[in-house]
């Protein structure tokens, strides 16, 4: 088992690029995480809903909103049964409404993050971390919560040397 836990939230289907939409097959969170996994050693945990949001960008974008606005925890496929044999979880997600999508609520909400270090890091299109390090610090108390990393979604693809100095900072690598 790795001391690293890599848990992430990602979307495929309709997206949103710099002004237009695109269907894509790997959500832009998976793919930084896919980077991730070729530069440490690390267990992944892809945060799932058992209701997903819709394939069509405008609607599930009114569906996350009312799950923020109604503070929903989403029903998630499954879920790990610890995280206690780790000491970094990197959290990674799409900002969704200015935080992070509440299925990531749902399985922050699982677990006792005390003791661990967190290390935020979020897909955008514009709106960077929005205000999910604070929301991140909120669901886990007792965390050292690291500086997040902003990337932005049309950048995905290309984000592996951001990502590993942001790793290299975090003495992650």
């Amino acid at each position: 088992m790795a001391n690293t836990l890599i848990a992430f939230f990602s979307r495929a289907d309709e997206n949103y690029f710099g002004g237009a939409m695109r269907y894509v097959k790997v959500g832009n969170t998976e793919l930084v995480v896919n980077g991730m996994k070729e530069l440490i050693d690390a267990d992944t945990f892809k945060i799932e809903m058992k209701n997903p949001y819709s394939p069509v960008y405008m609607t599930c974008i009114d569906e996350a909103k009312k799950d923020l606005h109604e503070n929903a925890r989403p029903e998630l496929v499954s879920d790990i049964d610890s995280v206690d044999g780790y000491d970094n979880i990197v959290l990674a997600y799409p900002n969704y409404w200015g935080t992070f999508p509440m299925a990531v609520a749902t399985f922050l909400e699982a677990h006792d993050f005390a003791g661990k270090k967190i290390l935020p890091l979020c897909t955008h299109e514009g709106s960077d971390m929005g205000g999910s390090e604070s929301d991140v610090k909120k669901y886990c108390k007792g965390a050292e919560v690291a500086r997040g990393l902003a990337i932005r979604g049309s950048n995905a693809a290309d984000a592996k040397d951001t990502v590993r100095k942001w790793f290299a900072e975090n003495g992650v690598l």
